[in-house]
């Protein structure tokens, strides 16, 4: 096994990349935007255009590098409803979607409790119980239409393989679904009719099967190439260092979602209003998380308008106190009811670049302390590359902070569930971040403001 295929379907952008598992490599990608088409019934993803481009992507890096394996990728809260004859039973919905909403108050009765899912209750989609409820609401045939029910990298599994199944680490992603403590599907699967709809949950690691001979005929891949089973995005960019280190340790993945893992953490209690869960890692076990939206409001703010930024925009930053608090995404992070604001007056562009990325980092000191994270922090994905967000992260934490090479963990992450047991692989470099006493005067202060907003008001 030299080269895995990884298609990796992000919120954002999809792409299909080759890995060279033996120097952990990406060594050729190809991506496209994930569309969202409007609808009707609602607001879905573009699957026959994601397929086509996973076709095509498929048959060129195998003819430029050759593949001998296919690991799957992708976002969570996401579920595929097929019928009876293996097709959709309804588009695939956004998470981001509101109408979830409209049937919370009477799906939060049939919610099992947080001790038991470890899933917190979040808005519109992102947990794939709201979304059934809501659909079978809106849809009161597709419940019977509903033959089987995939999780989203299995999906990809399924239209190359025929084979169905669902992935622990998709499964305990915030779905309301399973309960990562036992291992098994919660009370909420049989509470919305679903006994036996289901698909089997395996270990990412699981040999879904050999190509389909009309995918292999397509894609010119060799009929007998291995197919795994596929895991969630933040639980790829995770398995590489559950390989590689001693806990206890933390990873932040970064995307579109910044999501913080402790591997060996603190004893904490989790606090589910603050966007804290219980994700399930690649070997099944049980991993304290928290998140926030981070990639999209890094874009959010800046548009695009990055590599501004020069030392007097940071010594203006650091000396005014040019800060950005709380929060830019609504409803999800470690404080969902803030809405952003700006201190220290007027700015320009390389100083609002500099301050969104302490704001990032501050944000995320905040949640590794939420889910009890001690030893190194390892950073993963784009901000790995961002010298204020990976400074100002080592000035909050206090604690050593190593940026990895590669821009994104989670192709790597994938393609490793493919490497024969017992096989050498080499782990890639690490950056250590050096500490900055300049800006621990900062963090504090950013700290302080956050608490005063929290703070009730004097009588």
């Amino acid at each position: 096994m030299r080269h895995a295929g990884v298609i990796d379907i992000g919120k954002t952008n999809a792409k299909v990349a080759v890995v060279d598992l033996a120097s952990r490599a990406e060594i050729a990608v190809e991506t496209r935007p994930n569309r969202v088409l409007p609808g009707p019934p609602w607001p879905h993803f573009d699957t026959e255009g994601l397929w086509a481009f996973v076709i095509a992507a498929l048959r060129r890096l195998h003819a430029a590098h050759g593949l001998d394996g296919i690991a799957v990728t992708t976002h969570g809260a996401c579920a595929v409803l097929l019928d009876a004859a293996g097709g959709l039973a309804a588009p695939v919905l956004d998470y981001e979607h509101p109408g979830p909403d409209d049937t919370r108050a009477a799906y939060d009765r049939l919610r099992p409790p947080f001790a038991q899912t470890g899933s917190p209750p979040l808005p519109g989609g992102l947990n794939i119980g709201a979304q059934l409820f809501w659909q079978f609401a809106m849809d009161p045939a597709l419940r019977d239409r509903t033959a089987q029910i995939v999780t989203w990298p299995q999906y990809w599994g399924y239209r190359l393989t025929g084979r169905l199944a669902c992935d622990v680490t998709s499964l305990g992603c915030h779905t309301d679904l399973w309960d990562p403590h036992l291992g098994r599907p919660s009370r909420l699967v049989a509470r919305l009719g679903l006994a036996g709809k289901l698909a089997p949950a395996r270990s990412p690691a699981d040999h879904l099967g050999p190509l389909l001979p009309g995918i292999a005929g397509l894609t010119g891949l060799d009929p007998l190439v291995p197919v795994i089973c596929g895991i969630h995005d933040s639980n790829a960019s995770l398995f590489p260092h559950l390989l590689d280190r001693t806990a206890p340790f933390s990873v932040v993945s970064t995307g579109t979602w910044v999501v913080c893992m402790a591997i060996g953490g603190a004893s904490v209690t989790l606090d589910p209003a603050r966007d804290t869960l219980i994700n399930v890692s690649a070997l099944g076990t049980p991993v304290p998380s928290a998140r926030f939206m981070g990639g999209r409001e890094h874009d959010m703010v800046l548009q695009g308008r990055v590599g501004q930024a020069g030392p007097d925009d940071i010594s203006t930053v650091l000396r005014r106190g040019i800060m950005l608090l709380p929060s830019i995404q609504p409803g999800s992070g470690p404080f969902p009811d803030r809405r952003a604001r700006w201190t220290g007056g007027d700015r320009s562009g390389g100083q609002t670049e500099v301050a969104t990325g302490y704001y990032l980092a501050m944000m995320t000191g905040e949640c590794l302390g939420m889910i009890g994270a001690r030893g190194p922090v390892i950073v993963e994905g784009p901000f790995a590359g961002n010298r204020h967000f990976t400074g100002m992260l080592a000035a909050a934490t206090g604690r050593p902070v190593v940026a990895t090479a590669t821009r994104t963990g989670t192709a790597v992450g994938a393609a490793l569930l493919l490497r024969p047991p017992g096989a050498g692989t080499t782990p890639g470099p690490d950056r250590p971040i050096p500490a900055d006493p300049a800006l621990a005067a900062y963090a504090a202060r950013w700290r302080a403001l956050v608490q005063a907003a929290s703070a009730p008001a004097a009588r």
